[in-house]
């Protein structure tokens, strides 16, 4: 189906971006930084096009049941890699922001911070095309781990602020940083939600099960 694959070039797109903003942080490569925030306009196309054949044959197909719900589930997953797409164009121009700045402590943990996260990304798209609510419930599981690396994170970098506090505003991009990954786990968390719905026609969102801190949404 056309929505399934633009769905999945849109994913494509948006994983290569945080994968590139966190190269572009790493190797200090401003070119790379403004290559993936440019490419966020093509993101936006993906988005409103999916979303304009996703509104046609809902118009002009009447879809029920699991065909109603995956419209559903398209257009609320397409709102999602969106946000990530920000996401990755805000770490791409924290990267720009501190260009020839020393890292700072807690910087380490951001390459496996943006590891996690587009993992997530990739997993949660596959549970899509393959309807498979186990492995969304599984992906859906990690947001975990993301939280807890991100607070460490964060600790670490504002314990280093109070140390140098020279380097206050070097940290502050740097939790911008982490922040935005987080972010990125969070929607492909809302992914997993959406595909559960999609496959089973069960809302998880405010259920309070081990899935997720909470068992919420988030960052809708």
């Amino acid at each position: 189906m056309r929505i399934r694959q633009r769905l999945l070039e849109m994913g494509g797109i948006v994983e290569e971006m945080v994968g590139n903003a966190m190269r572009a942080l790493l190797e200090r490569d401003p070119d790379l930084a403004e290559d993936t925030i440019a490419r966020d306009r093509e993101v936006d196309a993906l988005e409103k096009g999916i979303d304009d054949d996703c509104l046609r044959l809902l118009a002009t197909q009447q879809p029920m049941a699991v065909d109603l719900r995956f419209l559903y589930a398209a257009m609320k997953i397409i709102t999602d890699l969106e946000r990530m797409g920000d996401s990755a164009k805000n770490i791409a121009r924290a990267s720009l922001a501190i260009q020839g700045q020393a890292p700072v402590p807690g910087a380490e943990n951001l390459p496996r911070l943006s590891q996690l996260a587009r993992q997530m990304i990739h997993d949660s798209l596959d549970a899509f095309v393959d309807r498979n609510p186990d492995f969304a419930r599984e992906v859906h599981g990690r947001d975990d781990e993301i939280d807890t690396l991100y607070e460490e994170t964060f600790t670490k970098l504002l314990a280093g602020t109070l140390e140098q506090p020279q380097r206050t505003t070097t940290a502050l991009h740097l939790q911008l940083v982490a922040l935005n990954l987080e972010r990125v786990a969070d929607h492909a968390t809302n992914i997993c939600e959406d595909v559960i719905y999609f496959v089973e026609a069960t809302d998880i969102r405010h259920a309070h099960t081990r899935y997720g801190a909470g068992g919420g949404s988030h960052e809708r």
